[in-house]
């Protein structure tokens, strides 16, 4: 149900379709809106295709319903199956109940890519043969079939794919959970809500594992007493009880809870950002928790560069350097992103609303940021309230929104001076004007390599 454009429901199929399985693939989209997915299953024999649609039969006359983990578990549809006693599954519990390897699972509103591609760097740096599922655009259940007995899972997990873990009394072996901010509150009725599904990450942890809590974090940092397994905390600042990892004038240090043990001076780590502290901090107590060396980690984080569509660098013209953040998909990610430069910014923002609160946002643009150029939604509105607010009637309202991004660019350009940084930071979603974050990225990466 739902094969998407992300490519995680083109794993599934690819799966079920190796496993020997008869596929009904039901979307509302189009043939045509669905045309990069299909393509990649093109080579398949066994699938019937709904398009435009869902029906009823293909919900109450089948053996298992496996739902995008962005549909909801109280649609009418998924309700239609419960009800009828079919098993519903999402391609994350499918992967926990067949998998047999440990696996690191890596949670949080932000920084979940950027910490699972660096203990994926890590456990490589060490000989423990990592394979990445579910991170960024990697699919996971296709990747089930290559898995060998040395291999050690990273799984990136959103809270929808927690939501099935939850229902079926699922953790992984190692939990990461990077951080709880707000987000997601147009699917969620409630932060409260939001929470429940993070911390299906830890909640049927076996004595022997481990859970990785951010304790800057003021929602994690009252879970200790729900955590029953090896607690490792991190933080910027020292931490003297307990197992934890943590920066100290300058320094990341490990704390076993007997020694301490320095790993890493912050000026050897090429990551941009305060924000990358905290995930280098994350990744390196899974590191710990897997028990790998401290040389090895550190040999790690220092070569690690980053990831795509994370503050990545794409281009410098005539003195002005282009960043793109188009992962920054809520106002506190935008504002890291934001908080990550000393030189001015000609920003470019906003886009599609996710319920969220745009007041904060508006004040740090209105006060740190030179000029912005705005990308056409229902959150640029909010935004664009919330500046106006923080600006005196004699301040300029001239609001510059474009409904393409090379407009954005083009404009931006013109904004910008030697010295300056653009940057895409958009602190709001992406559907409507593009396919998913990942495509707004990529187009912004387009429209500035294209500039002459």
């Amino acid at each position: 149900m739902g094969l998407g454009l992300h490519g995680g429901g083109i794993g599934t199929i690819r799966f079920l379709s190796w496993a020997g399985a008869n596929i009904i693939v039901t979307d509302i989209k189009s043939k045509e809106e669905l045309a990069p997915s299909l393509e990649k299953l093109k080579d398949l024999k066994n699938i019937t295709y709904i398009f435009n649609q869902h029906r009823s039969e293909d919900f109450t006359k089948v053996d298992m319903v496996i739902k995008n983990p962005a549909v909801p578990w109280d649609n009418k549809y998924v309700k239609m199956s419960l009800e009828n006693k079919i098993v519903v599954e999402m391609d994350s519990s499918l992967f926990f109940k067949l998998c047999k390897n440990p696996i690191v699972g890596i949670t949080g509103t932000k920084g979940k890519t950027t910490v699972s591609t660096l203990i994926y760097e890590i456990l490589k740096a060490a000989g423990k043969s990592p394979v990445k599922v579910g991170v960024g655009q990697v699919s996971s259940l296709d990747k089930l079939k290559d898995l060998k007995k040395e291999n050690i899972v990273v799984f990136e997990l959103s809270s929808w794919r927690l939501s099935a873990l939850g229902r079926y009394k699922l953790s992984p072996h190692v939990a990461v959970i990077t951080n709880i901010f707000p987000d997601h509150l147009n699917y969620y009725k409630s932060m409260g809500e939001y929470i429940k599904d993070k911390k299906y990450i830890f909640q049927n942890k076996k004595p022997g594992d481990f859970c990785v809590v951010n304790w800057d974090d003021e929602v994690l940092n009252k879970l200790d007493g729900e955590i029953k397994s090896n607690l490792i905390k991190f933080s910027k600042n020292k931490i003297d009880q307990g197992r934890s990892v943590y920066l100290n004038e300058g320094t990341i240090y490990v704390n076993d809870g007997v020694d301490e043990k320095r790993v890493i001076d912050a000026t050897e780590i090429k990551l941009k950002g305060e924000h990358n502290i905290s995930n280098v901090l994350a990744a390196i107590s899974a590191g710990v928790a897997l028990d790998v060396d401290l040389k090895i980690i550190k040999k790690a984080v220092a070569e690690f560069k980053g990831v795509a569509h994370r503050l990545e660098l794409v281009r410098e013209i005539e003195g002005v350097k282009y960043y793109n953040d188009t992962a920054a998909t809520t106002p506190e990610a935008a504002i890291s992103g934001i908080n990550s430069f000393s030189e001015p910014i000609v920003l470019i923002c906003g886009g599609s609303d996710k319920n969220l609160d745009m007041g904060e946002f508006g004040k740090i643009i209105s006060e740190k940021i030179k000029s912005v150029i705005f990308l056409k939604g229902k959150a640029t509105e909010k935004i664009v309230a919330a500046i106006k607010k923080n600006l005196s009637p004699e301040e300029s309202n001239d609001f510059k929104i474009v409904e393409s991004m090379e407009k954005a660019v083009e404009l931006a350009r013109a904004e910008a001076k030697s010295g300056d940084v653009i940057l895409l930071s958009p602190g709001a979603a992406s559907f409507g004007m593009f396919q998913n974050e990942f495509d707004r990225g990529d187009k912004f990466k387009a429209a500035v390599n294209a500039l002459k």
